[in-house]
C-alpha cells in the first residue's frame, strides 16, 4: 500500500528516439504519493513524451520507467484502474453525451455500474457541467471538453495522476477550479504530474518545479520562489548555449 512520500513515478536515464531524433535524453526523475510535481519546458520540450512513456504508451530506447515499483509494460490491468490521465487532448466519444462518456470513464477505471453512475454525476457537479450534462461531446465548447476531460481523469479518485497541459482551454474560473482539485488530489495523497508552460499557474499548485528543453532535464525551480519566469529562461538560454 502507497504511502505519502512513497515514489510512485520514477524513470532513470531515460532515452527516447523517433527515427534519428531525440526526444528525450538521459532524463530521470520521480513523482511521490502526495505531491504535485511540474513539468515545465516550452513547447517540444518532451514533456508529453515523457507522459506517454509512464502511461505506456511508448517504450523508452534506453533507461528504465517504473510505476509503482512496475515496468508499464508488465502492469496489470487492475493497477491502471488508478492512473488518471489526461494528455494532449481529452479521449472522448464525441457521439455520446457527458454523462455517457463520464459513465463509461467509470466503468473503464473499475467502477460498478452504480458507482460509475454516481462518480459521474459527481464529476458533472465539481466540474460545473450540469448544464451540458446530456449534451453530446462534439458539441461542447474547447473549454467543457477540456473540463469533461478532467473530470473523465479524476472519475474514481485516482492515486495517480497525469496530466499533460491541463489549463488548455480553460477559462479563469475553470483554471481556479483545476488548482482546488489539484490541492485535493494532493491531500488524499495521489501523486500528481502535471505539465505546462504556465509556471504562474503551475508554481501555485506545484511541490516541486523541473525544467525541461530539447529533451533534457536542465534544472528545478523552487515553486515559492521569486520572477521564475526570468530563473526559467536563464536555465533554457544556457543549456540551448551550451549544445551549440
Amino acid at each position: 500500500m502507497t504511502t505519502v512520500g512513497d515514489v510512485v513515478l520514477e524513470c532513470r536515464d531515460v532515452c527516447t528516439r523517433y527515427g534519428s531524433t531525440t526526444v528525450l535524453e538521459n532524463v530521470s526523475t520521480e513523482v511521490r504519493a502526495g505531491e504535485v510535481h511540474a513539468f515545465v519546458g516550452l513547447n517540444g520540450a518532451g514533456k508529453t513524451t515523457l507522459m506517454r512513456l509512464f502511461l505506456g504508451m511508448i517504450e523508452p530506447d534506453d533507461g528504465i520507467v517504473r510505476v509503482r515499483g512496475l515496468a508499464p509494460a508488465s502492469m496489470p490491468a487492475r493497477h491502471w484502474t488508478g492512473v488518471g490521465h489526461l494528455v494532449e487532448t481529452p479521449l472522448l466519444y464525441p457521439e455520446l453525451t457527458v454523462v455517457q462518456n463520464l459513465r463509461i470513464a467509470g466503468r473503464l477505471a473499475g467502477l460498478s455500474a452504480a458507482g460509475a453512475t454516481a462518480a459521474a454525476d459527481r464529476w458533472i457537479e465539481e466540474l460545473v457541467l450540469a448544464r451540458w450534462a446530456r449534451t453530446g461531446a462534439r458539441k461542447l465548447s474547447l473549454g467543457n471538453r477540456q473540463r469533461l476531460g478532467l473530470a473523465a481523469a479524476l472519475i474514481a479518485d485516482p492515486d495517480v495522476l497525469i496530466l499533460d497541459e491541463p489549463t488548455n482551454a480553460l477559462d479563469p474560473a475553470g483554471i481556479m477550479l483545476l488548482r482546488t482539485l489539484l490541492q485535493r488530489s494532493r491531500e488524499r495523497g495521489t501523486a500528481t504530474l502535471v505539465s505546462s508552460h504556465h509556471l504562474d499557474e503551475v508554481a501555485r499548485v506545484a511541490d516541486r518545479i523541473t525544467v525541461v528543453n530539447e529533451g533534457r532535464t536542465v534544472g528545478a525551480l523552487d515553486p515559492r520562489g521569486i520572477d521564475l519566469e526570468r530563473q526559467f529562461f536563464d536555465l533554457v538560454y544556457r543549456d540551448s548555449e551550451a549544445r551549440r
